[in-house]
């Protein structure tokens, strides 16, 4: 069944994104026949900002935000709560951020952090900067007052989408301009797998509680028969089908998940804690 055009957003972070969305559009337009176009922006302000657009205003307009967890609580904050979780990535759900010392160095345990610096990535990464100054505070450790930060904010806008500041953080670390450092569990996974530093040359010292990653949002205006297709055609992608595991293995996930939205409520105290919710 052919309906009106849905316009998506998402975030140009790499150039890997041009062909997963062109991918998904596929998808969308010949096998869920729905006709879904990409919008891509170079920060997830903006889409945001597009996200909440009302009609008339000198905005481009999108239907469905693919948001980080920071824009889609930003985007349901800033509405109101009336922008709508649509559908996650099975591999969305659990992130933790996890803190790395040298093996062997002075830092061994969260406690000897006290009077020495832990490397943070970009400034809007939940998973490398807000949550773990978050969690830190609520073991009793103040950034600024326990503890130092060294960070990086290398591609903000991005929300830590490119890895980038993480690479940066390990880097940090591993040379001794920090005493520890803070990434996502993403990429420490892939640190160790990839050996991407010396095998054992770091060890995990802390690990967060879980909380969750990306998310699509609607709108508050968008008609829910609409919301609808477009999550039925997600969850209609199989990974046992080749065409579809191309598509969802470049965009990181087998499966795509209805929302599980208790493990963002850590993400929107810390940001709110933090003025991210303050609306621009």
């Amino acid at each position: 069944m052919m309906t009106r055009t849905i316009w998506l957003g998402a975030v140009a972070y790499d150039p890997k994104v041009v062909s997963i969305w062109e991918g998904m559009r596929r998808y969308f337009h010949e096998e869920a026949h729905l006709p879904v176009e990409v919008v891509l922006f170079q920060s997830y302000e903006a889409q945001v900002a597009a996200l909440l657009a009302l009609p008339g205003d000198a905005l481009p307009r999108i239907d469905i935000g693919w948001n980080t967890n920071l824009a889609f609580i930003q985007s349901e904050a800033w509405s109101d709560r009336r922008c709508r979780p649509i559908a996650m990535r099975d591999t969305d759900v659990g992130w933790m951020t996890k803190i790395v010392a040298v093996t062997g160095g002075p830092v061994a345990k969260l406690a000897d952090l006290k009077n020495r610096t832990l490397a943070l990535g970009s400034r809007d990464s939940g998973h490398a900067a807000i949550l773990p100054v978050y969690f830190l505070g609520r073991d009793g450790m103040a950034e600024g007052k326990d503890y130092r930060t060294l960070r990086f904010n290398s591609d903000v806008g991005k929300h830590g989408d490119t890895g980038t500041s993480e690479s940066e953080v390990v880097r940090a670390v591993l040379d001794g301009r920090a005493d520890a450092g803070a990434i996502g569990s993403p990429f420490w996974d892939a640190v160790r797998a990839q050996r991407l530093v010396p095998e054992g040359a770091l060890t995990e010292i802390w690990s967060s509680p879980p909380f969750n990653h990306c998310m699509f949002t609607a709108r508050s205006d968008l008609d829910p028969a609409l919301e609808q297709q477009f999550a039925k055609a997600l969850f209609a992608m199989s990974f046992d089908n080749p065409t579809h595991r191309s598509v969802l293995e470049a965009e990181g996930l087998r499966q795509w998940v209805a929302p599980q939205l208790d493990a963002y409520a850590s993400l929107r105290e810390a940001s709110a804690q933090q003025g991210f919710l303050q609306r621009p």
